[in-house]
């Protein structure tokens, strides 16, 4: 059975396009803004949204969605609120929503009313940054019995090994961070990127690969639209979240990512 997520990767792969993922923090400034950021990005071309979770130590982000987490939690916002949040939203949404959160709030509200909370508002996948795949099975079987995508991670440092295994383990999409560093560091796309997508992919069995950290412009959208199957935009949304002129800067994202169409097909070809 396929998850809206699979389904969404299964449509852009037809099309020869790239997933346009975008990433923003519940509560930042407000929920009642993140309701109309969910509708703002999808207007404006989002596939995938990736709802971050208020923690009090996001170890894997940098300043601006420290700063967003900070907001959110000043404003109350819980894993509990934001499952009703998710609940809400979907009266008027079908896009796949990607909880993004840490281990410790998942493990206080029990991972078997977790998994069937989420599913009933509507969550799709799951990517908790701390919980490594050779520690996720109890979590994972939860997660799989309600259908819901659990997502890994690797990075430039990953060993093969850790490769296959986040590959293996991974539903939905794998999760390639482009920088052993921190959320808003700036992207780096060299032949270890290259190496290290396609290495995914082939311990994945085609699941799809999605690139996230760094990516902030146009061009360098297109320029991991033209390499992964997803393209992850986050602090340039977080930080852009108040602005008047957000729906510009997404579109052009967006055409970032379609421009990349033609080489994608070239690089299909080839191989």
């Amino acid at each position: 059975m396929g998850t809206r997520i699979s389904d969404t990767f299964d449509r852009l792969r037809a099309e020869g396009r790239s997933a346009f993922i975008t990433y923003i923090m519940a509560g930042a400034p407000s929920l009642k803004r993140t309701g109309e950021l969910v509708t703002l990005l999808e207007e404006n071309g989002a596939d995938i949204i990736e709802l971050g979770v208020p923690f009090t130590d996001p170890m894997a982000d940098g300043p601006v969605i420290q700063r967003a987490a900070e907001v959110g939690i000043k404003k109350g916002v819980t894993l509990r609120s934001v499952l009703a949040f998710v609940k809400k939203i979907r009266k008027h949404t079908e896009i796949p929503i990607v909880l993004m959160t840490y281990y410790n709030p998942v493990l206080k509200y029990g991972l078997k009313a977790f998994a069937r909370d989420a599913a009933k508002a509507g969550v799709d996948g799951m990517i908790i940054p701390d919980l490594p795949p050779h520690e996720a099975d109890e979590f994972k079987a939860e997660a799989d019995k309600k259908n819901i995508d659990t997502i890994f991670l690797f990075a430039p440092t990953s060993t093969e090994e850790r490769v296959k295994l986040v590959a293996k383990r991974s539903s939905g999409f794998i999760y390639y961070v482009s920088i052993a560093g921190i959320t808003g560091s700036k992207l780096t796309m060299d032949q270890t990127t290259v190496r290290m997508i396609s290495s995914a992919r082939r311990h994945g069995g085609g699941k799809p690969v999605a690139l996230g950290f760094g990516v902030s412009t146009p061009k360098e959208a297109e320029s991991v639209a033209a390499l992964a199957d997803g393209v992850i935009v986050g602090s340039a949304i977080v930080k852009r979240a108040q602005d008047a002129d957000l729906d510009k800067f997404v579109r052009s994202l967006k055409r970032g990512i379609d421009r990349a169409r033609a080489k994608r097909g070239h690089r299909r070809s080839k191989a």
